[in-house]
């Protein structure tokens, strides 16, 4: 049931259409509103997915490109739940996008194992290495 958002009361009439959203007008403050737009609802998994990829240091434009979510909305969950990115001066992450069996050959590969730090999420159907490396001088 909707309530006034002025008033918080449940008493209103309808009052015409605007933006081709209905509009109503209390009964008890005679303030307009109109009804919320029900937006575009993304699934907690993704939140959690485009967060955690910032945090291992990938730039908002990156995980637009692999989750395809607006760069734009992985800003504002970062302000909305008040993320913070830990300093990585002397790191930088690369990435791969790797199916489960080119990941297991991954780490048959000394050379892939020392000198770095890696991370392995779940990507839908495959799996997102991060790797950091110091920065050569």
């Amino acid at each position: 049931m909707k309530t006034c958002p002025n008033c918080t009361s449940s008493s209103y009439i309808k009052s015409g259409i605007v933006n081709q959203r209905q509009r109503y007008k209390c009964k008890e403050c005679n303030y307009y509103f109109s009804v919320n737009k029900i937006g575009k609802k993304i699934d907690n998994y993704y939140v959690n997915k485009a967060l955690q990829l910032y945090l291992e240091g990938l730039t908002y434009r990156e995980i637009e490109r692999i989750l395809g979510i607006s760069h734009v909305t992985i800003l504002n969950w970062v302000k909305k739940y008040n993320i913070k990115r830990p300093a990585h001066t002397n790191y930088h992450p690369t990435y791969k996008i790797l199916n489960s069996e080119e990941l297991g050959n991954y780490f048959q590969k000394k050379e892939n194992l020392s000198g770095a730090g890696v991370v392995v999420t779940e990507l839908g159907d495959k799996f997102m290495l991060i790797k950091w490396e110091r920065f050569r001088e």
